[in-house]
């Protein structure tokens, strides 16, 4: 099939959740299908990542969206568009033009959007469209406006994200069929949109972490490492961190005095570097660092994701299962995984029981290995991408012949 996919950033390096997906279900269906990728970037330094897309691709085109996306530019244009912030900071004039123009000279089967907030690119075409979404956006947008501390902004925010649902459950009615990531918002979007056909491709663990697990040695643990990381300009893990840090770490320091917090990822310092000390160390690791990724795993003891906001499903527990770390998180955080409380993840939603669970796996080996065991079968079992990449061929499939019938 002749496949054109939108994506809202290029796919490598799989440095964040998004591109760790798109990535490695690019590597399994560009053997099965000509897929012609157009993504937008932030720099033009991305373009040097091109050639690391190029043997799954038949043609990669990049388009430019505004570096920082609180540009006056972008405020403005909200303020006065029908459109959410996240579709103005994402809209490129370049790109629909360059669509307009692609759709043109070739006849595609599908058109693949990676996100909704791709879909304002595409014009008016009788190509069917699967829109794939990694996560209900307007859910994650009003739990951040829900507990927005400037009270005299809220009833602004609150606009955005009224819009923000609107053109969500809109372009989904515009697709031929939804792809959602688990379960769970499956089926959320029915109850949004009760006639929707939805479907559902999982995500799975990043392949740069799955052997690190091989690697892990059992024993008595002189100086654990309590562990999170992440994207920090995704403001769930902003949340995450430092609930780690101000309620969970001095809990688990009174327990083990030699602990260490350390906090892994992209725009970290920038966010929470003033939490810096006692005992927690904050890594910033560029966005194409893979091999810091991997090490920073490998030194870690336990991950511990204190996640209070919806929000798809989490590669970053996924790959802290790869990377056979034990996984110490809330009901919201394991939501969309199918892992046992107790089993492959141990769950819970209070910063007393979360910090006693893990120092209880630091302490006991036993608890500690069969939690990785546990954890590494699930992986094989249901979250592996070549399995995820034959649902998401066939959903290509279905969609692609429906113009047929």
């Amino acid at each position: 099939m002749k496949i054109l996919m939108l994506t809202p950033y290029l796919p490598y390096p799989p440095s964040s959740g998004g591109q760790v997906r798109s990535y490695n279900l690019l590597k399994k269906l560009g053997k099965k299908h000509k897929i012609t990728l157009f993504s937008l970037i932030k720099k033009d330094s991305e373009k040097k990542y091109i050639k690391n897309l190029s043997p799954y691709c038949v043609k990669i085109e990049v388009f430019k969206r505004s570096e920082d996306p609180w540009t006056l530019g972008n405020i403005l244009r909200t303020g006065f568009s029908l459109y959410p912030f996240l579709v103005i900071r994402n809209l490129s004039k370049e790109e629909t033009r360059a669509i307009s123009q692609e759709l043109k000279r070739t006849r595609y089967d599908l058109i693949h959007g990676e996100t909704f907030y791709v879909m304002p690119h595409i014009p008016k075409t009788d190509i069917p469209i699967l829109l794939v979404e990694q996560t209900i956006e307007y859910r994650v947008y009003q739990h951040f406006v829900d507990g927005f501390w400037l009270f005299l902004l809220k009833p602004l925010l609150y606009i955005d994200v009224f819009k923000l649902r609107f053109w969500e459950t809109k372009f989904w009615q515009k697709a031929r069929k939804v792809v959602a990531v688990s379960e769970a918002d499956k089926r959320t979007m029915l109850s949004l949109v009760p006639n929707l056909d939805v479907g559902i491709v999982p995500n799975g663990a990043g392949e740069d972490l799955v052997d690190l697990w091989k690697e892990r040695k059992i024993g008595t643990i002189e100086k654990p490492v309590i562990f999170y990381q992440g994207n920090f300009t995704w403001l769930q893990n902003t949340e995450a961190a430092v609930t780690l840090i101000k309620n969970i770490f001095p809990i688990i320091r009174k327990q083990m005095p030699n602990a260490i917090c350390r906090i892994v990822g992209q725009d970290v310092r920038e966010k929470i570097g003033n939490l810096e000390g006692e005992g927690v160390e904050i890594k910033e690791l560029d966005t194409s660092d893979i091999k810091g990724v991997q090490k920073a795993y490998s030194e870690a003891s336990i991950f511990v994701a204190p996640l209070s906001g919806p929000g798809g499903t989490r590669l970053k527990i996924l790959g802290a299962m790869a990377a056979g770390l034990p996984v110490v998180t809330t009901s919201i955080g394991i939501e969309g995984i199918k892992a046992q409380d107790g089993r492959e993840v141990w769950i819970r939603d209070d910063a007393v029981e979360i910090a006693n669970v893990a120092v209880d796996l630091i302490k006991n080996p036993k608890k500690y290995a069969d939690t990785i065991v546990a954890a590494r079968e699930l992986l094989e079992r249901e979250y592996n991408w070549e399995k995820i990449s034959h649902k998401l061929d066939s959903i290509y499939r279905e969609v692609g012949s429906a113009k047929k019938s």
